[in-house]
């Protein structure tokens, strides 16, 4: 239960929601998310921060760029929670790409 209500706090903030949104079409960067939502790279390392304590997302490093990713196994009720947001393709699409 308590894992539960954590889950359901943190994707209570719409920024985190739409970190989870766009990382469940691909996995981005720091510098991508920020473009994607608007917030200061701080501002987005600290949400990613909390995500990843609550493991919802996962990174990779490759050289010397952190990848984020989702991470739902056994989440499901996080994965019912982001099935109801329209896919981000389109956003996705016009992005930069900083860390590709």
């Amino acid at each position: 239960m308590e894992e539960l209500t954590g889950h359901l706090k943190l994707l209570g903030d719409k920024s985190r929601l739409m970190i989870l949104a766009y990382l469940r079409e691909r996995e981005l960067c720091v510098c991508d998310l920020v473009e994607l939502v608007g917030l200061s790279q701080p501002g987005v390392s600290q949400h990613l921060g909390k995500l990843k304590a609550a493991g919802l997302v996962k990174e990779s490093r490759r050289g010397t760029w952190i990848y984020y990713s989702l991470s739902l196994e056994d989440k499901s009720h996080v994965e019912s929670i982001l099935s109801c947001i329209p896919p981000q393709t389109e956003r996705l699409s016009r992005l930069k790409g900083c860390g590709d």
